[in-house]
């Protein structure tokens, strides 16, 4: 999945836990706040004066690590991917 700034921030930090640390490397430690619920990166960027573009950047980088690391991961006979 290919991260946009459209997305919530919430909808990311879902799908990719590790992407929290980017987010709270960029200045947006408020992960849990109510506003991580509604707001879209660019929102949540915009309110930090966040460079929404390479946020995304990194955010992906993370996101594309942990897709290869799901892909390459051993299937284990009776314990679900």
């Amino acid at each position: 999945m290919k991260i946009t700034k459209d997305m919530s921030i919430i909808e990311v930090v879902q799908k990719y836990p590790d992407t929290a640390m980017v987010f709270m490397y960029a200045g947006m430690g408020c992960l849990g706040c109510a506003a991580a619920r509604f707001e879209n990166i660019e929102e949540g960027a915009l309110v930090h004066g966040i460079d929404v573009d390479k946020l995304v950047e990194a955010l992906n980088e993370i996101a594309a690590a942990s897709d290869e690391a799901d892909e390459t991961a051993p299937e284990i006979e009776g314990v679900a991917k």
